[in-house]
């Protein structure tokens, strides 16, 4: 199974706490740098991470990670996230799934991302895979490219959230404790 994952930034000022947090430093990296090795580490090769309109302090952050990750700019930021998933999203080769994160929470170990890529390999009724806390669901969302053509057709006030719900029925969990 191919798999790739965009990580994408907040980009209204409702979201301005989250968009800063993705560069806060746990254990010496920031956020953003723990997401791509984590998905690095779980085998995900093509990851695009999506700027915004501070593209140059993520940039810095990534800079040692530059040559191995894709970058693309949404140019409409202000459509919110549906413009940077869809701008993210165009980037990609051709893939099986993709992993949909925010990069700014404690992304769970390289383990549990690929248990969830295992969890849709052995479940063709998969559509979503999230990590699961107990009863709460966090991210990355892990989505099969069978739903790739809905989150192009998100509209400006849409989530991830919105398509999970539609979905719900072909929502799988793997349990972790970040």
């Amino acid at each position: 199974m191919k798999v790739a994952a965009v990580i994408f930034r907040a980009e209204t000022s409702k979201q301005e706490e989250a968009k800063n947090r993705q560069l806060e430093k746990v254990n010496g990296k920031t956020l953003l740098e723990n997401t791509l090795d984590a998905l690095s580490d779980a085998g995900v090769n093509e990851q695009v991470v999506v700027l915004g309109d501070d593209m140059a302090e993520v940039i810095e952050a990534i800079r040692p990670k530059l040559g191995k990750i894709k970058i693309t700019l949404n140019v409409s930021p202000e459509k919110g996230l549906p413009s940077s998933i869809q701008a993210g999203i165009i980037v990609l080769s051709n893939v099986d799934a993709v992993f949909f994160s925010s990069g700014d929470q404690n992304t769970p170990n390289s383990t549990v991302l690929k248990e969830m890529v295992n969890t849709m390999e052995k479940n063709p009724e998969a559509a979503i895979i999230s990590p699961a806390n107990k009863e709460k669901t966090g991210e990355p969302l892990l989505f099969r490219k069978t739903l790739l053509t809905e989150l192009m057709s998100l509209r400006d006030n849409q989530t991830l959230a919105d398509v999970v719900k539609a979905h719900s029925d072909k929502l799988f969990t793997v349990q972790t404790t970040n």
